[in-house]
């Protein structure tokens, strides 16, 4: 029987608490898992795997990677890593910088990239009869998506742990590590031997972006604030709209 290490062992108890606090995951569920073929979403599908051999309910498991015809990605270790680890998978293939240039998004790629590609997870997750999309969002994302959304005036909001949709058909976004620290995950990853998929064409974008900035800044607040990512998390669970900017309710 193979030994589960203590900082998967911390990882599956966040995750299983924050499963049940949100009702991530009930009896019959099919669940698509987002496979980027980064940290998050490698340690996220094993973390699933795990809990369904434990978990009180039924529910079962796919992966999906998508390809984005960056030369250099490589979608087949992902591939093999999953028959190895016995994980059903799909993949998903664009040709998205043919796409970007099609539609003269070069200022923003990853905009449209991420439409793009949440417009494909949901299609076959329908396809699947996936009631479920998974997604590797860790706490460290919730925050920075939560001050940069405060920074750049679009409002006091964050990445849900559970997004619903409506309709016959419709598929709810789950984010079971939501409450778990990437510094966390990225120790159970070293433990996984996890293949390298390939970098983004435009990982420089990126790394000048308003994620990266604000992620280094909270880094810095962090210095001051020890349990500075636990209190954003706990602060965020209970809003106090009164004390905000709300006008009041016309009656």
């Amino acid at each position: 029987m193979k030994m589960i290490l203590p900082e998967f062992k911390k990882l599956r108890k966040i995750a299983g608490e924050t499963i049940v606090r949100y009702r991530m995951i009930s009896e019959g569920d099919r669940i698509l898992c987002g496979l980027s073929g980064g940290k998050d979403s490698f340690v996220l599908v094993e973390l699933l795997h795990q809990l369904q051999k434990a978990a009180p309910v039924r529910f079962e498991i796919a992966a999906v990677t998508f390809d984005p015809g960056f030369p250099g990605f490589n979608t087949g270790a992902v591939s093999g890593y999953c028959r190895e680890k016995g994980w059903e998978h799909h993949i998903i293939k664009m040709q998205i910088a043919d796409i970007i240039e099609e539609k003269s998004f070069e200022h923003a790629p990853c905009v449209l990239c991420s439409r793009l590609r949440r417009g494909k997870l949901y299609g076959l997750a329908k396809e699947l009869k996936c009631n479920k999309l998974a997604l590797g969002h860790h706490l460290d994302d919730i925050i920075v998506s939560f001050i940069m959304s405060l920074c750049r005036g679009q409002g006091v909001t964050t990445m849900a742990p559970v997004v619903p949709q409506k309709g016959e058909g419709s598929v709810t976004v789950i984010r079971p590590m939501a409450l778990v620290p990437e510094k966390l995950i990225a120790a159970c990853a070293e433990s996984m031997q996890i293949p390298r998929a390939g970098l983004c064409r435009y990982k420089e974008q990126l790394d000048d972006g308003d994620r990266r900035y604000f992620a280094q800044t909270v880094a810095e607040w962090e210095k001051r604030i020890p349990d500075l990512r636990s209190n954003i998390a706990r602060s965020l669970a209970h809003p106090e709209v009164e004390h905000l900017l709300c006008p009041p309710e016309n009656n």
